[in-house]
């Protein structure tokens, strides 16, 4: 088999889509080890290069902004690249037309119905009902048998340092702007750093640009004494990892550090309420949501049951002490 290829990968998202995406081109890169990897991706989510060294040249579209006229952008870019491979996640119709225009030989992308069965050389049956990872995974099987189950990231990690619990209590703003909560308030977050730390914990705070006020809240409400106050000291998202990596345990919400802990196997527990954690996490023991215990019918909701939360919030009513036992304890 070639192993020269230049492949296309194209995949609009946070930055915790990319890096849920990115055991797919690190599967690809592992059979054609050879090849140029380019990633079609969101400017917001272009921190992703500081993860991995396999993704060799990015493309830049920024499709909330103007989707049509960024996507004609892209394709004109596309045309003068020549790919041998475009491989395409997104479930909407038009992302088959989209990959006709290329005119790149082999293309692959969900199957959409009819439509794409006829344009894409393979279309490949779309299961939502598994782990965000296996989904995208599912892309590549027609070319390759290899199978990258974590995202891995070219990081020299820290040595764990024991009895420490890192928390990272924000989400992206861009969610919160759009109606998406999935966190708990920032005063739960104060209290649960004064318990871990009157139980005996080395507890560590970290966040990034958009959870700046809720870091502020937390500063107000907790005692100095009580925590280490690392906003501010990462540059970037490979500053993160290292943190992380050297945490014993680490406590976040469902955004893109969880999927940053995941892959370096760090022992994680992770606030679920509105997304799906069967979907957005692996199952195994190295990692545990938790969450209330809810009667809502609609649990999990987003995104395929509405595009916003809920006004009250009940899958958020997660109780201190069940959070701060559920870390001490499992």
């Amino acid at each position: 088999m070639d192993k020269t290829k230049k492949i296309l990968f194209m995949n609009f998202g946070g930055l915790g889509d990319e890096i849920l995406f990115l055991p797919t081109i690190l599967s690809a890169k592992k059979s054609f080890q050879n090849s140029h990897i380019t990633l079609a991706l969101e400017p917001r989510s272009k921190g992703i290069l500081q993860l991995t060294d396999t993704i060799d040249e990015i493309l830049l579209a920024d499709i909330k902004k103007n989707k049509y006229k960024e996507l004609f952008k892209l394709l004109l870019k596309i045309w003068t690249k020549k790919y041998d491979i475009i491989i395409s996640s997104g479930s909407n119709k038009l992302i088959s037309i989209f990959l006709f225009l290329t005119f790149i030989k082999e293309k692959y992308g969900y199957n959409t119905g009819k439509l794409s069965e006829i344009i894409l050389t393979k279309a490949i049956p779309l299961n939502k009902n598994q782990y965000a990872v296996n989904m995208y995974h599912d892309l590549i099987t027609p070319i390759t048998e290899i199978k990258t189950d974590l995202p891995e990231f070219v990081i020299t990690p820290n040595p764990i340092e024991t009895n420490t619990i890192l928390i990272h209590p924000g989400v992206s703003k861009l969610s919160i702007e759009k109606g998406m909560i999935k966190t708990i308030p920032a005063e739960q977050w104060a209290e649960i750093i004064i318990k871990l730390s009157d139980s005996g914990k080395k507890v560590q705070l970290i966040g990034g640009p958009d959870d700046e006020d809720c870091i502020k809240t937390i500063e107000k409400i907790v005692p100095k004494n009580k925590f280490e106050n690392l906003y501010g000291t990462t540059k970037n998202l490979a500053d993160l990892a290292k943190l992380i990596s050297g945490c014993e345990k680490f406590l976040c919400s469902d955004s893109a550090p969880l999927h940053i802990a995941v892959g370096l196997k760090t022992k994680t527990y992770v606030i679920f309420g509105s997304t799906d954690s069967n979907k957005l996490i692996p199952q195994n023991k190295n990692v545990i949501p938790i969450k209330a215990d809810c009667n809502c019918p609609l649990q999990p909701c987003l995104w395929e049951k509405r595009q916003t939360t809920c006004s009250t919030l009940d899958c958020l009513k997660i109780p201190t002490e069940k959070i701060i036992s559920t870390i001490l304890n499992q």
